[in-house]
């Protein structure tokens, strides 16, 4: 009845009970403070009441500002996952919310510091030798790309160098989890080594018939089953944080040298090209795989390990030096056995990888080409590549599963049932052979017994029986826990050899990066050394001049590294200075879009000097590309890329501002339309081809740039609003270089270059359009075309003698057959 009237108590009961109970306590220390003191009890009650209201009044103000606080971050966290917009810190960090249930959570995200880098390139850039050379890391650093992936240095060599990236510092997240890890799977052992003692004492006290003991000892085993069951789920889990924790490190590190200023993410796959079909592979599914693999390994080799050592030690002390020897014997014996049949997994590994890759890349094509394919009717074609490769992969799967039936029907054998075995012969040494073991039975007496003699004789043996069981069934657990970490050992062997196929990719994938991030390209050391290869850039870019500029440049297409490009111009030299608009023409193949990809850096310069401002801003330069690239995100992200919302409200930008640049770029409706500057969209189906050149348009009004280069940006618009556009453009103070045919865009332009001229294309033509000499090269053009029109007849006539030539023959060649 008690319990049930407390249950009925209303919460202002309950919280009146509550502080009544605190202010007694309070009262009380105070009464016995005010007999050391000249203290009143009145005062006393009075210090005791204004202390318990401050600390109430103190802890609903911390709670109602803790509450408020999270109630601001899930609102701010709404209103940015709608924006596609995140913070920015002091630090150069940058917080994110990413959509939760029916939340936002924060995810705070730190740059790689330079200096890292820096720090990890020696782990990662050979500093001599080539492929083919012996590797050895003391002098090599990093191996060479020709090591096949497998159980040697080099693995240990890329192992290490990752783990470098993954635990960065001792006190780091990653280091307190595998710490934390390690303390459970020693929990786990020492859990083991309870367990089997106490199976000992279960089962001497069934066959002893002691039911007291009996019942004890399950009511331990059950206790310790309950903490067992807590540690073994703790393990899983520790391991499953462990591999998130080094996917995180790994996939930002990546990101950060992918994403970065160099351009890594271009030259990695048009210049480079030491990854083969691309990245996107190795950063979502290698990665990922090598760091399960490796969380995985880290608790099927640390435990097995621990469990090895202290069983051994265990079964010294019970069983003796003998039978260490030939466990030991036995472990090295399969080991070796093992590691000779075993079939080279590693190298099986990352070749299923690389198929994988390719398979993939296929489908990733076909995706970013559908419209094309589906235009051409080039269903049937794809699906041929498509089964094509699909079918490599299957084939190659299927002999390494074949591979896997023989290893795999030994590996059982020895470690199940061979081991099994002679862990029943080792456990029976101390019952067969008393000597071995700790429990030799005492020597009889000569003399004759007396009865009362006899019954402690079998008081002893029946002692010595019962402690044989015991100690049997002990080492008969310790021998089967032994086993299977011995054998969870040798099946780690395996786990290892693919562990280093996933190491090997996902290190030749951040050592490329590097590569391509210093530009450590090296001429082989046997081979002839290619003109225009990555290895024998000579040539200078320059950010920060008020222009552009070109110096002796040859205009170079670039091969993967290490083949030599191909030279389109000789060399090319102009520049470009403030309010000089330049149009770049000349037939398709010319180099047009090569000069800017120069310029812009993607291309290198491989002789002479380039010379630009730095990217973006007022006082940079701008490049829009022949094919408009519209990001995901919000219709104010097409706006404003490569900013984000972050960067607009930085620089004090504003959406009405944005409104104003879409009607100079005639895409004014576009808000009505869609729904606001908040609605995402697949704006690349959404938008057509001639909204998306003017998009390309409107972002270069909004960046303001003092130079712009557009490449075909107008292919797509109307003659008229071509005009304005490019009128608007030179209001705003931006000088414009445009690539393309069109002879109307010359009355916007100053100057005019023109390339693939000569009798073999490689020669240009830089002039100032509206002078002599430009004119001079239009009526040369004219009279050309005038003088092939003059000979259209005799070419006519010409064309009907062949015609009529070839009838005859026909006819012969008709009539002999006849």
């Amino acid at each position: 009845m008690a319990a049930q009237s407390t249950l009925r108590k209303s919460p202002s009961d309950r919280f009146s009970e509550t502080f009544d109970y605190f202010y007694n306590r309070l009262a009380a220390r105070l009464d016995k403070l005010q007999r050391r003191g000249p203290l009143s009890s009145r005062t006393a009650r009075l210090v005791a009441t204004l202390a318990l209201s401050l600390a109430i009044i103190t802890a609903s103000y911390g709670g109602y500002k803790t509450y408020s606080r999270r109630k601001a971050d899930r609102e701010t966290g709404r209103r940015l996952v709608r924006r596609n917009s995140g913070l920015r810190g002091k630090d150069g960090s940058r917080t994110i919310f990413v959509p939760y249930k029916d939340s936002t959570s924060r995810v705070t995200i730190f740059p790689t510091k330079k200096t890292t880098f820096d720090a990890h390139r020696r782990l990662f850039l050979a500093s001599s030798g080539q492929a083919g050379d012996k590797y050895d890391p003391a002098t090599m650093g990093p191996p060479p790309t020709g090591i096949k992936p497998g159980l040697n240095v080099a693995f240990l060599h890329q192992f290490l160098s990752l783990m470098n990236v993954m635990v960065p510092r001792w006190r780091s997240k990653e280091a307190g989890l595998l710490t934390t890890h390690a303390v459970f799977l020693l929990a786990r052992t020492y859990l083991s080594l309870v367990v089997a003692r106490l199976d000992g004492e279960i089962v001497r006290d069934l066959v002893a018939g002691k039911g007291k003991a009996f019942l004890l000892g399950i009511c331990k085993w059950l206790a310790i089953g309950s903490v067992s069951s807590y540690t073994n789920s703790m393990i899983k889990f520790l391991q499953s944080k462990i591999s998130i924790a080094f996917r995180t490190r790994l996939t930002r590190y990546v990101h950060d040298l992918y994403l970065g200023h160099d351009l890594a993410y271009y030259k990695l796959h048009n210049l480079d090209g030491g990854i083969g079909q691309g990245a996107d592979q190795f950063i979502t599914q290698d990665l990922t795989l090598f760091c399960d693999s490796a969380a995985s390994l880290y608790s099927s080799l640390g435990k097995p390990l621990v469990d090895i050592f202290t069983f051994n030690f265990q079964l010294y002390h019970s069983l003796g030096p003998f039978a260490l020897t030939g466990l030991l014997a036995t472990y090295f014996g399969t080991a070796t056995l093992l590691r000779k049949l075993s079939p080279p997994f590693g190298k099986l590994k990352a070749m299923e990888g690389r198929k994988e890759g390719d398979f993939r890349a296929l489908h990733a094509r076909l995706i970013a080409n559908a419209e094309e394919v589906a235009f051409y009717n080039g269903g049937a074609t794809e699906h041929v590549l498509l089964d094509k490769s699909f079918k490599e992969l299957k084939t190659w799967v299927e002999n390494i599963y074949k591979i896997r039936v023989g290893y795999n029907i030994l590996e059982d054998f020895l470690l199940k049932y061979s081991w099994s075995a002679f862990g029943y012969i080792i456990t029976s040494l101390p019952v067969f052979l008393p000597v071995i073991g700790e429990l030799t039975p005492a020597p009889r007496s000569q003399s004759s017994p007396e009865p009362a003699v006899e019954v402690g004789s079998r008081s002893k043996s029946q002692n010595q029986s019962d402690g044989r069981m015991k100690q049997f069934i002990t080492n008969k657990r310790l021998m089967l826990n032994l086993a299977d970490a011995g054998s969870r050992m040798m099946y780690s062997i395996k786990d290892l050899s693919e562990l280093a196929g996933y190491t090997s990719r996902v290190y030749t994938l951040i050592s490329t990066l590097h590569r391509v991030h210093a530009k450590a390209y090296a001429a082989p050391r046997y081979q002839h050394a290619e003109l225009y290869s990555l290895a024998s850039i000579e040539g200078t870019l320059h950010r920060g001049f008020d222009g552009v500029r070109l110096e002796d440049v040859p205009v170079v297409a670039p091969a993967l590294y290490p083949m030599g490009g191909e030279e389109l111009i000789e060399n090319i030299s102009f520049i470009v200075g403030p309010g000089d608009h330049l149009l770049i023409t000349g037939p398709n193949g010319a180099g047009k879009s090569a000069v800017a990809r120069i310029v812009a850096g993607l291309w290198p310069t491989y002789r002479g000097l380039t010379s630009r401002p730095r990217q973006n801003g007022q006082d940079g330069i701008m490049f829009l590309p022949q094919r408009p690239y519209l990001s995901p995100g919000t219709l104010r992200d097409q706006v404003i890329y490569p900013h984000t919302e972050m960067d607009m409200r930085d620089a004090g930008r504003r959406e009405s501002e944005l409104q104003s640049i879409l009607e100079q770029a005639k895409l004014g409706y576009l808000t009505d339309r869609e729904g606001g500057w908040d609605t995402r969209k697949e704006w690349k189906d959404v938008l057509s081809g001639g909204e998306k050149q003017r998009m390309g348009i409107a972002r270069l009004l909004y960046h303001e740039p003092r130079f712009a280069f557009i490449d075909e940006g107008t292919s797509a618009v109307s003659s008229d609003v071509e005009g304005l556009l490019y009128e608007r453009a030179k209001g705003k103070g931006i000088t414009l270089i445009t690539i393309s045919t069109r002879a109307s865009l010359k009355r916007y332009h100053s100057y005019t270059l023109t390339l693939g001229l000569g009798e073999d294309a490689n020669e240009y033509e830089f002039l100032r359009v509206g002078t002599a000499s430009e004119k001079d090269s239009v009526e040369k053009e004219l009279q050309e075309l005038r003088e092939c029109l003059a000979q259209v007849d005799s070419w006519k006539a010409r064309r009907q003698e062949i015609e009529e030539e070839l009838g005859e023959v026909w006819v012969r060649t008709g009539e002999s057959g006849a």
